[in-house]
């Protein structure tokens, strides 16, 4: 699967999401982009469908935690939407990731990417051990949350990039690694912790790299994008 940079369209309505998506109209190669709770909720199922009527790939991005059961129904509503990816928290057991899998699998055998989130990049060791009761080193956590993944029948995980490498070690190449914790080499990290570049990540093995305050705050959203695409990409 090529790699790729999805931008991460964390914006409160459906009017600031297309103010900035018309930005990019002129651009040949139309973004991946990522849809987060926060538009989600606000908007609902319609910004995910108008959003591909204008030729995105999306990333539904809403980290389904709860029963098996639960999940499996959720996402059989979720794979109507025709989105390109979507995910779960690996912490919800294997159980839960296969019953994802089956709700999102449509009738005629197809679905959408699944893939399950690790750890968040704002998680530290520290606060895992602290707050979570998490006793084990985090990459052991992340590669076993990942295995767990695997075992399930998913198509990859969400990590930080600097996880990328040990995930496709211990789950092998084909397995994919979706990153957010990116940011430009002078660029502010804001609230997260495990952190790289663009071009840092492309080294270390991620398949995907999703990108929000850099591009989404930048001065230039679309010389930003051309960036990311010209580090990752190349």
């Amino acid at each position: 699967m090529q790699r790729d940079v999805i931008i991460a369209c964390d914006f409160k309505s459906a009017g600031d999401t297309f103010r900035f998506l018309d930005l990019f109209r002129n651009e040949a190669r139309k973004p991946f982009l990522k849809i987060g709770m926060e538009l989600f909720y606000a908007e609902g199922p319609g910004i995910v469908r108008a959003i591909k009527g204008q030729g995105h790939k999306v990333f539904l991005d809403l980290k389904l935690h709860d029963i098996p059961n639960t999940v499996k129904k959720a996402m059989a509503v979720l794979s109507r939407l025709d989105v390109d990816m979507c995910n779960v928290h690996a912490a919800g057991t294997i159980e839960m990731m296969k019953a994802a899998r089956e709700g999102l699998t449509r009738a005629d055998g197809t679905r959408p990417l699944l893939i399950a989130v690790t750890q968040l990049t704002s998680t530290s060791e520290e606060r895992m051990r602290e707050e979570l009761l998490i006793d084990a080193p985090i990459n052991d956590t992340i590669v076993h949350y990942a295995r767990n993944a695997r075992i399930a029948g998913l198509d990859g995980v969400v990590c930080s990039p600097l996880e990328a490498g040990m995930v496709h070690g211990a789950c092998g190449a084909d397995f994919l690694t979706v990153t957010p914790g990116v940011r430009f080499a002078d660029g502010d990290v804001a609230d997260q912790v495990r952190v790289t570049t663009p071009a840092r990540a492309r080294e270390i093995g991620s398949d995907f790299i999703v990108v929000g305050r850099p591009i989404t705050a930048a001065d230039d959203p679309v010389a930003a994008y051309r960036r990311c695409l010209s580090e990752f990409v190349g």
